[in-house]
């Protein structure tokens, strides 16, 4: 049993915003605002968490966030980045196919999913690869993946060049009722760049990666999409033209999402201007426009979901010359104070922001998560609004250091996150 007093409590889902009681017992909200009968009779002393002024709401979840095992411990572990996260308020956790072995059997799957759980952190939930190996050639084998635990089917970042081959994908997943991640960019156009192709890139002498190289694969896909029926999730979106292209088609009814991450939503090209390999990510940072169309889809929900794009790294993996280091940012512990940004910049309303980094996400996977109502799973997050704090190399949970958020004042922390009922984090 337990209780969670006197919290702010957002539940967007259920239309929920008021200050009132959570009560939980096995693992489940069993009432809200008016205690069971019997219920605080019974109750001791650790069994209550007192959270007034915090904000209580259900457990994040993060659409993409790379836990690196099996295959890249060096950078990160599921025990690791799963510490991360519950850090962070994130109960849940989609993480992409691009492991070593990549996730296109099986085995993979079930290993990745059985090593979360025995955690007893956040939950993973692998992505499973569209493709074998990645290489954009033969189908993976996708309903033994599903039937192994995969939410989603994905080529990541690797290019299927041939437009058959991704065509019989959709098909087969669409037949299937699957769920497709795509992560737009094409192969050729990016080439080996390493930023946003514009003035900045110019100046510095560094290679571009230009906005068509994210927004003809987004029409490709969109095309295709169309043709198939299949239902589709664009993550990570960087350009103002694709969130117009993707908001289009879900206007002439296609089922079609799309999320960003955060980092795009504060960050400009204009940020890599000091060759710090902090701000390598791909897809790069890009312009004042592509950013102020990212905020406008956001806010007209054009974008649904905001996510980490989480990619932890070992130290020597940013140690390099800007174009040679690896692209990527560690997000995890820095999603909600960054996203609560968007808040006192009134760009978006708490419970809205909520929504984004719950109910929507949920919804896109369609898992039963994301709400606090009677009869829901206890994944819980609480948190300080108005806590200021720094990330820093001490106090970073993730194996990955790499963030160009360390040192700099953050607000907003969370106090307690919680499990099925069971309190996994707790702030010293």
């Amino acid at each position: 049993m337990l209780v969670i007093q006197n919290g702010r409590l957002i539940d967007p889902k259920n239309k929920l915003d008021k200050i009132c009681d959570l009560y939980i017992q096995n693992g489940k909200v069993i009432a809200i605002g008016q205690a069971p009968e019997g219920f605080a009779e019974t109750l001791s002393a650790n069994q209550i968490i007192d959270a007034t002024g915090l904000v209580v709401t259900p457990g994040l979840i993060d659409l993409c966030a790379h836990v690196r095992e099996p295959g890249y411990t060096q950078k990160g572990t599921i025990a690791s980045e799963t510490a991360a996260a519950v850090a962070g308020g994130i109960t849940t956790m989609v993480t992409p196919p691009t492991t070593k072995p990549v996730v296109d059997n099986p085995a993979v799957a079930e290993m990745i999913i059985d090593r979360a759980e025995a955690t007893g952190l956040a939950q993973v939930l692998p992505m499973g690869a569209l493709t074998q190996g990645l290489e954009g050639e033969q189908l993976a084998p996708l309903h033994a993946l599903s039937s192994s635990g995969c939410v989603a089917f994905s080529n990541a970042r690797k290019s299927i060049p041939s437009a058959l081959v991704l065509l019989r994908c959709l098909e087969y997943a669409a037949t299937h009722d699957f769920l497709v991640i795509f992560q737009p960019q094409d192969h050729h156009l990016a080439d080996k760049g390493c930023m946003h192709d514009d003035i900045t890139c110019t100046r510095l002498g560094l290679s571009g990666i230009p906005e068509t190289a994210e927004t003809v694969e987004v029409a490709r896909c969109l095309l295709l999409v169309e043709q198939t029926g299949v239902r589709a999730h664009f993550g990570q979106l960087s350009a103002e033209r694709s969130v117009r292209m993707v908001t289009d088609a879900r206007q002439r009814g296609l089922n079609v999402t799309a999320d960003v991450a955060i980092h795009h939503l504060l960050l400009t090209d204009v940020n890599v201007n000091g060759f710090n390999s902090m701000f390598h990510v791909i897809p790069p940072l890009r312009s004042q426009l592509d950013r102020a169309g990212l905020l406008h889809g956001l806010v007209t929900d054009g974008i649904q979901a905001i996510c980490s794009d989480h990619q932890p790294h070992d130290p020597a993996a940013k140690q390099a010359p800007f174009a040679s280091t690896d692209p990527g940012i560690s997000g995890l512990e820095t999603l909600l104070p960054l996203c609560l940004r968007l808040v006192r910049q009134e760009l978006l309303s708490l419970p809205q922001l909520i929504e984004k980094l719950t109910s929507a996400p949920a919804a896109i996977l369609s898992l039963d998560k994301g709400s606090l109502g009677v009869g829901s799973i206890a994944d819980i997050c609480i948190f300080n609004p108005e806590t200021e704090w720094q990330l820093t190399s001490v106090n970073c949970v993730s194996a990955g250091k790499n963030s160009p958020f360390m040192n700099i004042p953050l607000k907003g922390k969370v106090t307690h996150t919680l499990i099925k009922g069971k309190t996994v984090y707790q702030a010293s």
